[in-house]
């Protein structure tokens, strides 16, 4: 590594350990985020930190979960998830959507909720970096704390009480399909309904936010949602042919 600028040369060496680029992340939370990290491990410097991680798999492992976004809950936001529904309310067709940057779950799941007691037929995609997060999403429990905007009558028909929490019922998990996947390397699906993306473009650089804004509009298919955060109003970039339609939901326009 030299010592032109430590940071990035330990970016450099990450991304040849794992294929991430956390370039694309905005450096002054990632730079605090990852020596945090460092320092609570006992190293000096990057250098010394990038040289165990090429030796020792569980201090890798614990740098990528620390690195991805693993912060969310169901039905974050409800005024906007009900929003949400009363559009999708009126889909008749089985719904075609996308939960990118899933996290451990709870929004895919929200939204199989939604098209649980809406009768809508879904097939519902969720992807994440992080293959901890996806096999906990997988596994559908969770600590009371995820569950604080969930009724108790959404409580008593989709959750079961397990000795460690609330697991999801089979049927709203047999709706979603958890896969790994990098949002700024490899290839988007097409011809979907809906995408939910929250809580993640803020912590990108403009430059990463932008490439991913224009891969969700070549995803959608005219008339199509995209979902996104209540911190993450896209009011600075190119929305690349998407409208807004209410708070947070932006609509591929429908060709004339």
């Amino acid at each position: 590594m030299s010592d032109l600028d430590p940071y990035l040369d330990f970016l450099r060496h990450v991304r040849r350990l794992t294929g991430i680029d956390l370039t694309h992340y905005k450096r002054p939370q990632m730079e605090r985020r990852l020596a945090h990290l460092r320092d609570r491990r006992g190293f000096s410097d990057f250098s010394s930190y990038a040289s165990a991680l090429a030796r020792d798999a569980s201090l890798l492992r614990e740098l990528l979960d620390r690195v991805t976004i693993q912060v969310s809950e169901f039905f974050r936001n409800p005024e906007r998830w009900a929003e949400l529904q009363t559009r999708l309310a009126a889909v008749h067709a089985p719904l075609r959507a996308w939960s990118a940057g899933c996290a451990q779950g709870e929004e895919p799941y929200s939204l199989a909720i939604l098209c649980e007691e809406l009768g809508l037929q879904a097939d519902i995609w969720a992807t994440d970096l992080d293959e901890g997060a996806l096999q906990a999403a997988a596994r559908g429990v969770y600590a009371p704390r995820s569950l604080a905007n969930v009724s108790r009558e959404r409580l008593q028909r989709f959750f079961e009480p397990v000795p460690d929490g609330w697991r999801v019922r089979s049927p709203v998990r047999r709706r979603v399909r958890f896969e790994r996947h990098n949002l700024l390397a490899d290839p988007y699906p097409r011809d979907l309904d809906l995408i939910v993306c929250r809580n993640l473009l803020i912590y990108l650089t403009d430059a990463a936010k932008q490439a991913i804004i224009a891969g969700f509009a070549e995803s959608l298919r005219c008339g199509g949602l995209l979902f996104v955060g209540s911190t993450e109003q896209l009011v600075a970039i190119d929305l690349c042919g998407l409208r807004p339609v209410a708070p947070f939901l932006y609509q591929k326009p429908v060709e004339p």
